[in-house]
């Protein structure tokens, strides 16, 4: 897991506690694409790669969450300064108007993948995919990373080649071999 930072702050909540793939819950007119828009020139101006941002909404608990990294790898203090910088910024645009945690992290080991640029960055490495809508019955994949284009992941699930639509991706994230980890060796 990587390292993060939570700070207090506000945000929209759905009934159901799931994040839209285009829109905040709870804010109407505010898009995930609009928060990517108003974030990644800022954590990029700080020196940082915008990895990306899920919002979690939930009626008690809601969390913005950004992910960052760094060439040097990322710390506490590197979550602190993109955290409080972060936080400045929604506070003066407000664009999430009710309550939510803000929290700054690194991608960890099991990297979320959230473009198709992550997706072919990680050509062969092994992902679990979980989508908005099934595909043939089913919504959740895993397997190594087959291919990418700008709109569509390949991957190996079950000794077969399936495509799926990033536009109905719910959540993706790279599964870690920590046994080779665990013993010194290198993966993929």
């Amino acid at each position: 897991m990587g390292v993060s930072v939570k700070v207090p702050a506000k945000a929209g909540a759905d009934r159901r506690g799931r994040v839209r793939p285009f829109f905040v819950p709870g804010d109407s007119d505010l898009s995930v694409r609009d928060l990517n828009e108003l974030l990644q020139p800022l954590v990029e101006d700080l020196g940082y790669e915008f990895v990306g941002l899920e919002y979690n909404s939930n009626p008690k608990h809601s969390v913005l969450r950004i992910y960052i990294d760094h060439e040097a790898g990322v710390g506490i203090e590197d979550c602190e300064i993109v955290s409080r910088e972060t936080a400045a910024l929604l506070d003066v645009k407000d664009p999430i108007r009710s309550h939510y945690n803000l929290e700054v992290s690194s991608p960890g080991l099991d990297r979320p993948l959230f473009t198709a640029a992550h997706y072919a960055e990680f050509i062969g490495h092994p992902v679990q995919i979980a989508l908005y809508a099934p595909l043939n019955g089913r919504r959740k994949f895993s397997g190594p990373i087959l291919g990418a284009d700008e709109h569509s992941v390949r991957i190996e699930q079950d000794g077969s080649e399936v495509t799926l639509e990033i536009e109905n991706v719910n959540k993706a994230k790279l599964v870690p071999d920590y046994e080779n980890i665990l013993a010194g060796r290198k993966t993929n």
